[in-house]
């Protein structure tokens, strides 16, 4: 069994370090998966300027990536409408209504300027064996691009996930050289989508950002929605708009959507309301508004981290300076190579090289007749004469000897020794270097990346505040039921989805609801309105238990929980005679149950003694023997007034003038 476990714990070590390294978490250098960096690097070694048909782009990145097609053409799909490193001909989809892309077979695709300017050199390029070893993949992409930044990208590992929210290029390259110039710089989002986003609890990409649809007041009965949240679609955009209004939160009488490029979701406002009124309730009730998390994971130095926008900013600006460096120090390389082969040329033609192998009969003979002979000048040489330069300095051929120009011989030297300059001065100054590029690459690029979101602050929407009071409560006596779902005659009210309504029972049940669909009031309701709960409510209750002994008490509802059922009255039996609010003062005349040998047969309480105390309290017994009527008088100088409800029986008063001691 151990062996078992050490076995399984292994494995499962592999797959999840896989699973986070090779598939799901983005590399910070290069900004891709594996499947994206194998799809760009298939379409490098596939490019000729023409459109290829997708179909054919998967099949030539299955050489390298063993997962399978449909996840190869997903990813190309995405990665093509970031609109960065792949041109589209062709159904590609639509982000904005959610539409997919035509089968491979019928769109095209090739890599863009931005991406062959940026994304490539074979060169500098480290490569390693392909999953079944018969071709090579890269390790990253030498790009010069932020592309992490610039795309967003998510991912779900095991035991960890991404979400990198994109970026305008613009401002990342704005932000790379501020940071060049050691200054102040912040980056926020930025979504194709467009839209509203309050960035005020982004936390350099550790918070999230509230985002909305862009809603024009097209007259006082219609709106229009023009841009929508990142995360949306208009399709899941309306679906959440008929779900409110289903749920009579917003008042429509139509949705038309007429999107195509851009959006264009039109509502028709309800008789009853208006513009005004509903945008607030978009905003509230729909996917008008929603908030999106960053959490930025990459892999750095084949290891997850957990990185702040800013970290990767500076991460790849140094990147970004290393490669620039690396590039120019390899065509320096190259210029000097050219140098060196032209400088031997021009030895071997001019100073007649080739004529001291006229008489050699040997190969060997040959080569050490011309190491001699350019040996003679070797302080002519940009750099030391090795045997590949013999092999080279043989092939020349006649013609090119008999037609040998001189002057532009020393004109190409001279070329090179100037361009050779002018990258040396590069070299020594890599942070003017970089902002020179960055700026160049801002005049060339920035105009086709303008920003879409607008950075504003969004006033948090009070959904009590705009709640529409569409729920419409009832009592039906006969079933004891109370709520939406009830049809009933008695306690009738319309209140919103928000506001409370506080129902009492005969039997001194209670309970604060939100509007119930159906619940049951074992004793008959007396009593239900409108409860807040920042205030409470009060009352003045005067009940008799089981064994008829009459209590009073002064108390004030304002801690419950919803939908629970508390009690008035302590044991169960008993029943509220009188329910009235606190400052309706007065006096209670009791008449006492009958019995033999009893002398005294009433007895009255004023209720200005009591003191307040807790619903669930026991209260103050009124008399000490049990009670069968009870009658209220008011005094004349009461100034509050008996708790009033909806339904039948309201004033906390007996019938017939108050002489029935049964009130409710």
């Amino acid at each position: 069994m151990s062996q078992l476990e050490s076995l399984m714990k292994d494995h499962f070590i592999e797959y999840a370090s896989y699973f986070i390294l090779d598939r799901a978490i983005p590399e910070l250098r290069d900004g891709l998966k594996p499947v994206q960096r194998r799809i760009m690097h298939t379409l490098f070694k596939m490019n000729d300027g023409r459109f290829h048909k997708v179909a054919n782009v998967i099949g030539d990145t299955m050489k390298l990536h063993p997962h399978g097609d449909a996840s190869i053409g997903d990813a190309l799909v995405v990665l093509a409408n970031k609109d960065y490193f792949i041109e589209r001909q062709g159904n590609f989809g639509n982000v904005l209504t959610g539409h997919p892309a035509a089968a491979p077979r019928y769109i095209e695709c090739r890599l863009t300027d931005l991406a062959l300017e940026t994304m490539f050199h074979p060169a500098l390029t480290e490569f390693v064996d392909s999953y079944d070893g018969r071709n090579e993949e890269p390790i990253v992409l030498p790009t010069k691009l932020p592309v992490i930044l610039m795309t967003g990208t998510e991912g779900i590992a095991v035991g960890m996930s991404t979400k990198i929210l994109p970026h305008n290029l613009p401002e990342i390259w704005a932000a790379q050289i501020a940071i060049l110039k050691k200054k102040k710089f912040q980056l926020f989002p930025d979504f194709p989508q467009g839209g509203l986003m309050d960035v005020s609890a982004y936390e350099d990409g550790a918070g999230k950002v509230d985002l909305r649809a862009k809603i024009e007041s097209k007259d006082r009965k219609t709106v229009v929605i023009r841009e929508i949240p990142f995360g949306t679609t208009t399709e899941s955009l309306i679906a959440s708009i008929e779900a409110a209004v289903q749920k009579g939160r917003v008042k429509l009488s139509s949705i038309d959507d007429f999107t195509t490029d851009t959006v264009e979701i039109e509502l028709s406002i309800a008789r009853g309301s208006d513009a005004k009124e509903v945008i607030p309730q978009l905003y509230a009730y729909t996917d008008c508004s929603v908030s999106v998390s960053s959490n930025l994971v990459v892999i750095d130095d084949r290891k997850p981290m957990n990185l702040s926008v800013t970290e990767i900013a500076k991460a790849l600006t140094e990147q970004l300076k290393s490669q620039l460096k690396a590039e120019l120090e390899y065509d320096r390389e190259q210029l000097i190579d050219r140098k060196h082969w032209l400088t031997l040329e021009q030895i071997f033609v001019e100073k007649r090289v080739y004529k001291q192998i006229e008489d050699k009969k040997t190969s060997d003979a040959v080569r050490k007749a011309v190491w001699n002979g350019m040996q003679k000048h070797k302080r002519l040489f940009v750099r030391p004469m090795v045997d590949e330069d013999i092999s080279r300095l043989l092939e020349v051929r006649i013609r090119r000897i008999s037609a040998y120009d001189i002057e532009r011989n020393r004109q190409e030297i001279a070329d090179i020794d100037k361009k050779i300059k002018e990258i040396e001065r590069k070299l020594k100054n890599m942070v003017k270097t970089t902002v020179d590029y960055l700026e160049g690459m801002i005049e060339k690029y920035g105009d086709q990346y303008p920003r879409r979101t607008k950075i504003t602050e969004i006033e948090q929407v009070d959904k009590k505040a705009v709640a529409r009071q569409n729920l419409r409560l009832s009592y039906d006596k006969k079933s004891s039921f109370f709520g939406t779902d009830v049809r009933g005659d008695q306690f009738k009210m319309t209140v919103s989805e928000f506001e409370h309504v506080l129902g009492i029972a005969k039997d001194g049940t209670y309970r604060v609801m939100n509007a119930p669909e159906k619940v049951l009031f074992t004793g008959a309701m007396i009593y239900a309105e409108l409860f807040d709960p920042d205030k409470g409510t009060e009352f003045i209750v005067v009940y008799r238990d089981k064994k008829k002994m009459a209590f009073a008490k002064k108390i004030k509802i304002e801690k419950f929980i919803r939908n629970r059922e508390y009690r008035l009255i302590k044991d169960a039996g008993g029943r509220v005679d009188l329910l009235l609010g606190p400052g309706e003062l007065g006096t209670v005349h009791m008449d006492f149950v009958p019995a033999k040998r009893q002398r005294l047969k009433k007895a009255d309480f004023d209720l200005a003694t009591l003191d307040w105390t807790s619903p669930s309290a026991r209260g103050v017994r009124m008399a000490p023997k049990p009670v069968g009527k009870i009658k209220f008088e008011a005094a004349p100088e009461s100034s509050g007034s008996a708790k009033k409800s909806t339904g039948k029986a309201t004033k906390g008063k007996g019938k017939k003038g108050g002489e029935q001691g049964d009130l409710f």
